[in-house]
């Protein structure tokens, strides 16, 4: 069985940023006075300037940290240093890739971890996953720690633009083919399910598939979505690994990223929402209510709207399960004839 951790707070609040250590005296108390590096970059300092500056007077021994690569040289360094200066508080401020730098180099130095996301574009805030660069364009997951507060201010949430909250529902509604590829892989190949996981990540998919569309930067909406993101990152905890969360259609995404990324630039969650319409087709499931659940939201998964030409979608299918050939998904086992993923690609102009 595996053992997993949860987070002590999730608060969903507007202004919350003027009152972490407040928020969390209950579990932390000694919180305001810990040594405290504020993990961010350079663009999010010029945005949100003001912002970081209120966090860092309410953590009196806090200092700014600002990163230039997200990759896994980037993340070590910053681990050594934490080590290196007795820092104990770790507070990532920023989208997933900060996010994932600040938690890989919070789980190499056992430093204590808040996670304040300044948009709500995939499960990074909650994930134990940190997707890092390696050499040249290639990335690679690493298994990391979970936050131990998840703090989501809905003022900074809603200054965010719209693509960056349609690509967090892209996210979510793409574990509908996840869940699927892990229970094949399953039956194939005999990799563990944990059932209580897959309940999680189906739950966090519906709330979007069959919830009641609302305003994008309404408070109810922003609420629904974090709890959605937040237990996608909790059924990965719970599993030990990003299955529950990832399928053909993150690989999909992952050829897209390696391969094609100057050309189509996709952000990752529409990406992922891109590939889920064809994996389900692969894996010879109906289609009605994830395109409704695309529609409903305006989901921008049009291939062409987003730089990937048919060749483009060809060739990142094609070559999708060798971005993680130990990943057993329906890609092993489906036809990725040039003619059929051109077929399916014309289909998706002319749905979306």
């Amino acid at each position: 069985m595996n053992r997993f951790r949860l987070p002590y707070h999730l608060v969903v609040a507007e202004g919350i940023f003027n009152d972490i250590p407040e928020c969390m005296k209950d579990v932390f108390p000694e919180l305001k006075n810990s040594r405290t590096i504020i993990v961010t970059e350079e663009n999010l300092k010029s945005i949100f300037g003001e912002i970081l500056d209120d966090v860092g007077n309410d953590f009196p021994q806090s200092e700014l940290y600002l990163i230039g690569k997200t990759d896994y040289d980037s993340a070590v360094r910053l681990a050594k240093y934490i080590i290196m200066n007795d820092i104990k508080l770790v507070i990532g401020f920023g989208g997933g890739t900060v996010l994932d730098l600040a938690k890989f180099a919070a789980f190499v130095s056992k430093t204590r971890l808040i996670s304040l996301p300044t948009t709500l574009s995939n499960d990074s805030l909650a994930s134990p996953v940190s997707v890092l660069g390696t050499e040249g364009k290639a990335r690679k997951s690493f298994r990391c720690t979970i936050p131990d507060a998840i703090i989501v201010d809905i003022n900074v949430i809603k200054s965010a633009p719209d693509r960056q909250l349609l690509a967090g529902i892209g996210d979510t509604v793409s574990k509908y083919t996840a869940i699927h590829d892990w229970k094949l892989a399953g039956r194939r190949v005999g990799d563990k399910v944990d059932d209580f996981a897959c309940m999680i990540s189906h739950m966090a998919c519906d709330s979007m598939l069959h919830g009641e569309m609302e305003e994008l930067k309404s408070k109810s909406f922003i609420r629904r979505l974090t709890d959605a993101l937040v237990m996608g990152g909790l059924a990965m905890e719970i599993a030990g690994c990003s299955r529950p969360s990832s399928g053909s259609e993150h690989l999909f995404c992952h050829a897209l990223e390696e391969n094609h990324s100057e050309a189509t630039a996709v952000p990752h969650g529409i990406a992922t929402a891109m590939g889920t319409y064809p994996a389900c087709i692969f894996q010879g499931r109906k289609t009605d209510k994830l395109v409704r659940a695309i529609k409903r939201y305006a989901i921008p998964v049009k291939p062409s709207a987003n730089g990937v030409t048919e060749d483009i979608f060809v060739q990142a299918w094609q070559g999708a399960a060798a971005s993680r050939p130990d990943r057993y998904t329906i890609l092993n086992e489906t036809d990725l004839s040039t003619g059929r993923l051109r077929e399916i690609y014309a289909q998706m102009e002319e749905i979306f």
